[in-house]
Formats: C-alpha cells, structure tokens, sequence
C-alpha cells in the first residue's frame, strides 16, 4: 500500500534552527506546539536568526524536486536593512554583486529581482526595536538560488547590514498571515500545484 504523505508550511520563530534533533543545545522544531506526523522533516534551511516560511513533509522526495530538478524555483524574503539604501545599491542587488565564499573563492550572484518596500505588511513581533532616530530600509529580494548564505552576504556586499530576514514565499506557498509558530498542513495537489512542481 503506497504511503499517504503530509505536507506543512511553518511560521519559523527567530532563534529557531529548522532540525527536530541536534546535539546541540539549541531550539527545536519539537518546541512548536503542533503534533507532526514520524518521518517528517524540513524542506531546505532557514537559519536559526531568520524567519518565515519553512516547508515541512514526511515525502522525502520533496527535496530532491524543489532544489535539484531542472526549473529553478523562486523564493522571496523581505529583508530589514540598517541605513538608507540607495537606487544605485539596489541595482547592484539586481545585476548581481560579489563575496567571499570558502577559501576565498568570490561568487557572484545571478540577477534577481529587488525593490525596496515602504510597507512589509509584516507585523509580527520581533527583537528588534525600530526607533525614529535610527534610519533602516525594508527591501524584497526574489531569487532562485540560495547559496552561502546568501541574502546576508549580498546586503554586505553593498556596505550594509541585516537586522531582520524573513522567508515569505517559495514560488506560490505564501507565508500569507500565518503568526509565528503557526502551522498549516496542505493538500497534497495543492502543495504541488503551488511549488510548480510535476511528481
């Protein structure tokens, strides 16, 4: 009998690693207040001081589809950035910068979509306080690779820093208004549907 498979989207907390085991003492997945099937696991990584959206599955194959298949597919991330960030940096960020990778290697970066956002839409709590007197930039950056840690290293490559990174979308799986450390499970058609993904 084939195994019927589940699949979840997670509002990663800040201060979360995306394991349910690790010899470590670290915050786990096992700390979220939902009771998910044996065999599942985190689709990819989101970084233990980033946040948003996090797929979860107990499909194995899932992985292998969404990062190693032939079409690349997009994930998006509004990135809070200290100090005003120019038009001139922005498009630097679209026509691809340079970092260091390991043994000196420099990468750089495919084009990719960027624009600076007036307005996030995201409300949820976070350690950050934002003061008047400090000044701060919310950008979307919309790529298909995720390398090196990437989005950090490519908002150091134009002399800036970042505060808050938060995941919220992977082609059309939206965080939407899911709080942190909220879970919702979807079909399986739809999970597919959405990742453009043909099993």
């Amino acid at each position: 009998m084939e195994q019927v498979h589940r699949y979840f989207i997670l509002n990663k907390p800040i201060n979360m690693v995306s394991q349910f085991v690790s010899s470590h003492a670290v915050n786990l997945l096992t700390s979220i207040p939902f009771q998910f099937p044996e065999g599942t696991h985190a689709v990819g990584r989101l970084y233990s001081n980033s946040e948003g959206l996090l797929i979860l599955t107990t499909n194995k194959k899932v992985t292998r589809l969404l990062f190693q298949g032939e079409k690349p597919h997009e994930r998006t991330y509004l990135v809070l950035v200290n100090g005003i960030v120019s038009d001139e940096h922005i498009q630097q960020l679209r026509t691809g910068v340079a970092f260091k990778i390991k043994e000196g290697e420099t990468y750089i970066t495919q084009p990719c979509d960027v624009s600076i956002v007036q307005d996030p839409g995201f409300n949820f709590p976070s350690p950050y306080i934002l003061s008047d007197r400090v000044a701060f930039t919310w950008i979307k950056i919309a790529l298909t690779e995720g390398k090196y840690h990437q989005v950090r290293k490519m908002i150091g490559a134009i002399h800036h820093k970042v505060k808050r990174l938060v995941r919220v979308s992977i082609e059309d799986i939206s965080l939407a208004q899911l709080k942190p450390g909220e879970v919702y499970e979807m079909a399986e058609s739809d999970f597919f549907n959405a990742l453009q993904i043909t099993v």
